[in-house]
């Protein structure tokens, strides 16, 4: 049997504030709002190439507290940039906090979002 056609849709994150990340998302990486894929509860972002990201509300959510271990990391992005520096900006301008992780890099930086899902900055080449 070959391999059925199978290709990533969207990304999902959980949210107490579908519409509040998808903002983030949308300044942070220049996406915009799919409103025809939009409702109270989910709200979508379009990669230019395709795929994309989506919110989903999710009241009880409780974000990653990595790297203590107290509430395990379970899953996270990473972004490729050509200007860390510009990048981390960027990112904090947004509403982005750092998160000061055990193996500092000059390659990479570790952040949350405005509802507490980790993602990296990784530096490209």
């Amino acid at each position: 049997m070959s391999r059925p056609a199978i290709a990533l849709q969207v990304y999902v994150l959980d949210t107490p504030d579908p519409s509040g990340l998808a903002s983030f998302y949308s300044a942070l990486l220049g996406w915009d709002i799919d409103d025809a894929a939009t409702d109270d509860d989910w709200v979508q972002l379009r990669a230019p190439a395709g795929g994309g990201l989506a919110f989903q509300l999710a009241p009880g959510f409780t974000p990653s507290t990595w790297p203590d271990g107290r509430v395990g990391l379970q899953a996270h992005l990473d972004l490729e940039v050509d200007d860390l520096e510009a990048a981390e900006a960027w990112a904090l301008r947004h509403g982005a906090t750092r998160v000061p992780g055990p193996n500092p890099s000059p390659t990479f930086r570790t952040y949350r979002d405005p509802s507490g899902h980790v993602f990296c900055l990784v530096r490209s080449g």
